[in-house]
């Protein structure tokens, strides 16, 4: 009665409780008896292999178990299935922009070229704080970086900023855009711009520091500018829309070894619901994904979707590689302390909160949703540099599972934290929105994923999110930087 067996095939159990001998709760107990070396199971698959015998009972943890790099085979597309069409169409209240999109919130934001216009642009917002706007609009926030300059004009790491940048510029949770640069820049404006599809007019202005005469006369025509887009923000107001309408960008971090038996597979409950109302959600953090890939590729919708997947999982070996790192080095420290062992076991956790419906598309990092449905946007495991890669891509809502506690927010997009267990919900409830703990008590993960889901439509509605009551959001804003700066 105190550990729960997660598959009939598993060779060990989970602790509801904290057990004697020092075991906590969410670690792992064996069922059975397990020679050195023989691969251990959990969610039927397997985890890693024994590093010494374990006897029927035994901790299973870092002492005794080891990465395994047993090969997973994949039928590809076996798992695909069709996905059948919801009894009535759900809606949230949205802003619905001028090309069709649908906004879960009304943003001002001031972009910058590079770090140095950091300070003009973050003194430009400061000057407009969120209890002096008007109702309909959400905020006027500052996105800063660190890079933009230091590197080759069309290096790798410019061109992903760019890309990144026109996410942001180009998001339906944004009514207005102004960019700062300093003017002298390897990331110059008017080319970034122009090579990704944009250009300035009424909603996207364009400022640089030398070009306004410095500082303070920056930060003065700054301010003017974002008062007018303010005032043109005011004039959004919400409406019904379609769910299809909406993305999710799928997070965990601070996970625990609950977190793939109570939140992740309950949010994946949710995901298979939005898909079924023509929504879409992307997963992310390629490293996270190791160990489950196989469970994605029988996902695979085509030939196509299951190449693209491999070789981006190729790219990050020999990434790696590169660096003298493995990829087993993720667990951190906290999931470690939290029951989770080896990356297999929690990219097999990870992998739940996906859903089950077919994997559409596999994008590169900050690139355009292309489609409805469950896309892979490829991005490392730093949870603030893979949201910021998803709400450039489009996601308009973020949904976050942690199991140790996050106190992770974004803007433009709300995000959504679900607790894994009730120790955390009840210790950290100013930054939990959801407890999805009841699944261990008899709470179906069907209707915990229904919940979710409600909650999601009523967040895209307007309603904030413990973040956003506490303002977190505004120094989340991490872009990918792949390359090195000379």
């Amino acid at each position: 009665m105190n550990t729960l067996t997660l598959n009939p095939g598993d060779s060990v159990a989970v602790a509801l409780t904290d057990l004697p001998g020092g075991i906590a709760a969410g670690h792992k107990i064996a069922l059975e008896r397990i020679p050195t070396g023989s691969p251990i199971r959990k969610y039927g698959q397997v985890i890693g292999r024994a590093s010494a015998d374990i006897a029927a009972g035994d901790w299973v943890h870092t002492h005794n178990m080891a990465m395994s790099d047993d090969a997973r085979d994949a039928e590809i597309g076996a798992d695909v299935r069709s996905v059948p069409p919801p009894e009535a169409p759900a809606t949230f209240q949205g802003y619905r922009r001028a090309d069709g999109r649908g906004g879960t919130r009304n943003f001002v934001l001031v972009l910058t070229s590079v770090n140095c216009s950091a300070t003009v642009a973050r003194r430009i917002a400061d000057a407009f704080p969120d209890d002096a706007l008007p109702a309909d609009v959400d905020g006027v926030v500052a996105f800063t970086h660190q890079g933009g300059c230091g590197g080759a004009s069309m290096g790798g790491d410019v061109a992903l900023l760019q890309r990144t940048l026109a996410g942001y510029a180009n998001h339906p949770n944004v009514s207005g855009v102004l960019i700062v640069g300093l003017g002298c820049e390897a990331n110059q404006i008017p080319d970034w711009l122009s090579r990704e599809g944009l250009s300035a007019g009424p909603t996207l202005r364009t400022l640089t520091i030398q070009e306004a005469g410095g500082t303070t006369r920056a930060i003065e025509q700054g301010r003017a500018i974002v008062a007018e887009l303010v005032a043109e923000a005011a004039r959004s107001v919400r409406e019904p829309l379609p769910a299809s309408l909406l993305t999710l960008g799928l997070q965990c971090g601070g996970s625990d070894g609950w977190s793939g038996v109570t939140a992740n597979p309950s949010l994946g409950m949710a995901v298979d619901t939005l898909v079924a109302h023509g929504g879409s959600a992307m997963l992310s953090e390629t490293p996270e994904i190791w160990g489950a890939e196989h469970l994605l590729l029988r996902r695979a919708a085509s030939p196509r979707v299951a190449a693209d997947l491999i070789a981006r999982l190729d790219w990050w070996r020999a990434y790696a590689d590169r660096h003298g790192m493995e990829l087993n080095n993720n667990p951190s420290p906290g999931n470690l302390k939290g029951g989770l062992t080896t990356i297999l076991e929690k990219s097999l956790g990870a992998v739940a909160k996906s859903g089950s419906t077919p994997l559409t598309d596999v994008i590169g990092y900050a690139q355009p949703v292309r489609g409805p449905g469950l896309t892979f946007m490829d991005s490392p495991g730093y949870d603030p540099c893979s949201a910021t890669g998803q709400i450039a891509s489009g996601a308009n809502l973020i949904v976050f599972t942690t199991g140790r506690g996050s106190v992770f927010g974004s803007r433009p997009a709300p995000c959504l934290k679900i607790a894994s267990n009730g120790r955390l919900a009840d210790w950290m409830d100013e930054d939990i929105d959801i407890d999805a703990s009841p699944v261990l008590t008899g709470v179906s993960l069907e209707s915990m994923g229904r919940t979710i889901f409600e909650r999601i439509l009523a967040v895209a509605s307007g309603e904030p999110t413990r973040s956003e009551t506490l303002s977190v959001g505004d120094n989340e804003f991490v872009p990918w930087q792949v390359g090195a700066y000379l």
